[in-house]
């Protein structure tokens, strides 16, 4: 299932300029998933990330792991209308490569495991097919 910007919106609640993925495509339902993101120049953390060598900052990069692992997790949840996916952890962040003004990058989640509302996922991105970077989170689901 390839989701739209706008099925991708009525899943997680993340807006611009904090919306890191630009489209979805879910592989198992609430397991795996794959999302794409083009950092466009224009990028508001580009003027202060570096100035003059700007590169995407590390925690945007995990943000949009957990977000696509967030819309993976929501689609299949999605019949509870009123929930929040909370980022509760992340570890074993490494960075590889930076990811630089207009590079488009892919962000594979797979789900590690649960304890109660609690999910873990593994995260990697890959620019051009190479591996850039790669975590583990966990994130909480709460219902209203």
């Amino acid at each position: 299932m390839n989701l739209n910007i706008e099925t991708i919106k009525e899943l997680i609640p993340h807006r611009d300029p904090f919306l890191f993925v630009d489209n979805c495509e879910i592989i198992i339902p609430g397991e795996h998933g794959k999302s794409e993101k083009l950092f466009s120049k224009d990028e508001y953390f580009f003027k202060g990330h570096f100035p003059n060598n700007p590169i995407v900052p590390g925690v945007i990069i995990v943000e949009a792991m957990a977000q696509t692992a967030g819309i993976v997790v929501s689609y299949k949840l999605r019949e509870y209308k009123e929930k929040s996916v909370l980022f509760m952890s992340v570890n074993k962040a490494k960075f590889r490569r930076p990811i630089l003004p207009n590079d488009k990058v892919t962000f594979d989640v797979k789900f590690l495991n649960s304890v109660r509302d609690v999910y873990k996922f593994e995260g990697t991105c890959y620019k051009e097919n190479i591996k850039v970077s790669e975590a583990e989170f966990s994130a909480m689901i709460t219902y209203k």
